[in-house]
């Protein structure tokens, strides 16, 4: 395994297999924990674990003034982080490439996926809008950020209620009734995807660290609950050809159903009768 790691992985892909004991279209054991226990100072925070990956996000939503050009719309802001803890590849400082290549990712997967509108967001057109900070930081890294990061988010804004806010008409201040407070308009629920391909031609779903690193490319499928393909994520590597990108797609249908009956489960486990 330390000294010819491609050979000993293919020993196993030839039986079908992998290393850790799972089949090829297998995932790792997933669990999300939604609400306070996750973080307590955020307005919406889930800890999402697949396999050893460990993400965290918690949302803090803010008042701001809408942008000029987009008076009807509030913002949203994604931030993936991975610091030095959650594996001996990254290093403290500035965001690196990896880090900021996952927060475009998600900047893209909100918009293409319509998740959340940014009209939804505004308050008082041209006045106030919402401005949520989506902080999504990985704990412990072992293969596919993408998947964990996608779940965590929508784990996390699902469990955001924003206090109702109106515009005193006489001194044009606003006031935040904190008593009365409405869950967040969640438009639509993307599920994350990712494959790793190996030797240019074998697909294996949720790669841990070790097999992103041998594989010769991956690709992440991004699906929403009406079979819709968001969007699909792929840096390089080995090309797919139509037949595989199919087969693909198929199987992150199927997994969008399994996450969004856990969400949902976990859900209703901390909703109060």
């Amino acid at each position: 395994r330390t000294v010819e790691p491609l050979e000993y992985y293919r020993r196993f892909l030839k039986e079908n297999c992998r290393p850790d004991g799972r089949e090829l279209g297998e995932f790792r054991t997933t669990t999300v924990n939604i609400g306070k226990c996750s973080i307590t100072t955020a307005d919406g925070s889930a800890l999402v674990k697949l396999g050893n990956t460990t993400v965290i996000c918690g949302v803090k939503a803010e008042l701001a003034a809408p942008a000029v050009d987009s008076a009807n719309k509030g913002y949203i802001v994604p931030n993936v982080e991975l610091p030095s803890l959650c594996a001996e590849r990254f290093r403290s400082g500035p965001p690196g490439e990896e880090a900021q290549a996952a927060s475009q990712f998600i900047a893209d997967v909100i918009e293409n996926s319509q998740m959340i509108v940014k009209e939804d967001l505004c308050i008082a057109n041209g006045k106030l809008a919402w401005v949520l900070y989506c902080d999504i930081i990985c704990l412990d890294y072992d293969g596919n950020l993408l998947d964990a990061s996608v779940f965590a988010l929508l784990a996390a804004l699902k469990n955001v209620q924003l206090p109702l806010v109106t515009i005193n008409e006489e001194t044009g201040l606003s006031e935040v009734n904190l008593k009365q407070k409405n869950p967040l308009i969640i438009r639509k629920h993307p599920v994350a995807t990712s494959f790793a391909i190996f030797d240019d031609t074998l697909l294996i779903v949720d790669p841990t660290a070790e097999e992103e690193d041998l594989a010769t490319g991956t690709v992440t499928i991004v699906t929403d609950e009406d079979g819709k393909l968001c969007s699909v994520h792929k840096p390089g590597g080995s090309p797919l050809t139509g037949a595989k990108l199919q087969d693909c797609i198929t199987r992150a249908i199927t997994r969008h159903k399994e996450v969004k009956k856990l969400i949902d489960k976990v859900i209703k486990s901390i909703t109060p009768e």
